[in-house]
């Protein structure tokens, strides 16, 4: 029997005026503010410490939180109204860093505020994120939802990539406070858009009175375990996230001591994987329309191996860039295609906290990652990352095949939870994040 189809007409588009259009102009705000930001943190790190465990903290701040704290915050998300949750998030976040630009200006920022202001921005982001992934399956009618997932995720790189990267040197030439100020500006009129959503939302399905925090936590954990196309998604993203922090913690070395690209050959691989990943937001639905979401997914992890390969023996900065650019490319379509998958697989009751413990296992292994990619470079020289990274990824595609053959035996399954899997006489979609952080899926540098 035939896999899975994405269940999405033909030539459908989202519903921009019943709320969409706000949701997505408030991915693309926070996507600016992100590249900003991320492009003058370490920048600014630098000025205000040499140490580099103290810079490197920085970055894992980007990681702990979700760790110690995504479970939690995916329990809330669902407990919660999810759009005054959003709203409140990017209010609190936007006066924590315009209260850290107000330092910069006046010369008062240091080391200890910048780890505590990372520390609190992604603490508060694994509330903001599991909200959002369960809020646009409520925004957007089931036919439209795939269409509307590629979109968002399209949106977000196109604006990180062509807007804010560009953007970003021009404001630190303003002065090292204008980046911070301009990501505060964002979080508050992402926050703007999102807060009228409260007229066209649907009500939320009813939470059983008796419930405990911990007990709605185990629900979310037992439905992604007990799922085998969860499960086995859950597992591919976290091998895949294990080998892209290898690359990207050691991309610098690899560009420049390996492929020898000169000053500007790090910067060049990255503008190649946002074009790429531009491609792959528009590639994605018509890909998973002609075989399928899960089909789509092995099919992009499958290639982004043989990416990584020719990565690893590129001649020179054209062909490095091309493989860059596609490995981008097919990451979008994975990213679009598994989280359809999983949202498709749970109730709109229960998608804060699996997305959360989804969320939290790939997470897990981005810091595992980097400290293998490191030790690789160390051992065996900057060329191996790459190759590192496509064990890593064949693994990945591994771990999937089960869960594709879940999804192509047909007819339609059960998950944990009780809800079903839907087979090609289905519609539906997925939703995805208005997200304002780093990887959740498969080849997010």
């Amino acid at each position: 029997m035939g896999e899975t189809v994405v269940g999405e007409a033909r030539g459908s588009a989202p519903a921009w005026r019943g709320g969409f259009g706000r949701l997505w102009g408030a991915a693309a705000v926070s996507s600016f503010g992100d590249a900003v930001r991320v492009a003058a943190l370490p920048l600014l790190a630098t000025t205000l410490t040499r140490e580099p465990l103290l810079i490197a903290a920085v970055s894992a701040c980007g990681y702990l939180p979700w760790l110690l704290l995504g479970l939690l915050g995916g329990a809330l998300a669902d407990r919660v109204d999810q759009r005054r949750a959003m709203v409140a998030v990017d209010l609190v976040r936007g006066a924590l860093v315009a209260a850290f630009a107000l330092a910069v200006a006046t010369g008062h920022a240091s080391i200890g505020l910048l780890l505590v202001l990372a520390f609190a921005l992604t603490s508060m982001e694994t509330l903001f994120d599991n909200a959002a992934t369960a809020l646009l399956p409520a925004l957007v009618p089931p036919e439209r939802l795939g269409r509307a997932n590629s979109r968002l995720m399209t949106g977000q790189q196109l604006v990180k990539t062509v807007v804010g990267l560009p953007a970003a040197p021009l404001l630190l030439a303003g002065g090292a406070a204008l980046p911070f100020a301009t990501d505060a500006a964002s979080y508050l009129l992402a926050a703007a858009l999102v807060a009228p959503l409260r007229r066209v939302l649907p009500a939320r399905p009813p939470r059983p009175a008796a419930s405990t925090l911990r007990a709605e936590i185990g629900d979310g954990l037992r439905t992604l375990g007990g799922d085998r196309v969860l499960r086995g998604l859950c597992a591919a993203t976290t091998l895949c996230n294990v080998g892209v922090a290898s690359l990207v913690a050691t991309l610098v070395l690899v560009s420049g001591r390996h492929l020898r690209l000169g000053d500007g050959g790090y910067a060049l691989l990255l503008t190649a994987y946002g074009v790429g990943g531009i491609g792959g937001g528009l590639l994605a639905t018509p890909l998973a329309r002609r075989l399928g979401q899960a089909r789509a997914v092995l099919l992009a992890g499958a290639g982004q191996i043989l990416c990584l390969l020719v990565l690893g023996r590129a001649p020179g900065g054209l062909v490095a860039g091309a493989a860059f650019a596609v490995f981008g490319c097919l990451g979008m379509v994975w990213n679009v295609s598994s989280r359809t998958l999983m949202q498709r697989a749970v109730r709109r009751e229960l998608l804060g906290r699996v997305s959360a413990a989804f969320r939290t296992c790939a997470v897990a292994g981005a810091p595992l990652g980097a400290l293998l990619g490191g030790a690789v470079v160390r051992w065996w020289g900057p060329g191996a990352p790459p190759f590192l990274a496509a064990a890593f990824f064949a693994l990945s595609v591994l771990a999937l095949l089960p869960a594709v053959r879940a999804v192509a035996g047909g007819p339609a399954g059960e998950s944990a939870d009780g809800s079903r899997l839907l087979t090609k006489k289905d519609t539906g979609g997925a939703g995805v994040p208005v997200s304002r952080s780093g990887q959740d899926a498969s080849g997010s540098p």
